[in-house]
């Protein structure tokens, strides 16, 4: 299974500021590609049932246009898929982001 074998290069677990430990899953498509809730139900059974004492945030990515992106947190409610949080990105080059921009940007978090 690729997602393991990844997991296995990787073999890190993502740790939050108060030391909640995570396994994450990440499934990204562009293109006529579309997130398939199959792949996330497999994603999110395997962390739980390889990794249990880890917090599974499984992330999905999908490229909505050239230089947008939406990511999305997914969990596992009675069985179903569903939405926890939902972000929509513009990539720009990186020199097109002023310092002001980012003194701006970290104040808002």
């Amino acid at each position: 299974m690729l997602l393991e074998f990844l997991i296995v290069i990787i073999n890190q677990v993502g740790i939050n500021r108060n030391g909640m430990q995570f396994i994450i899953p990440v499934q990204a498509k562009a293109g006529n590609d579309q997130l398939g809730v199959t792949q996330t139900k497999q994603d999110i059974g395997y962390c739980t049932e390889r990794f249990p004492e880890l917090i599974c945030r499984s992330i999905s990515a999908q490229f909505l246009e050239k230089n947008l992106i939406a990511m999305f947190e997914l969990t596992m409610d009675e069985g179903e898929v569903k939405i926890v949080h939902e972000k929509h990105y513009k990539l720009v080059p990186s020199d097109q982001v002023s310092e002001a921009d980012l003194q701006n940007y970290r104040s808002c978090e």
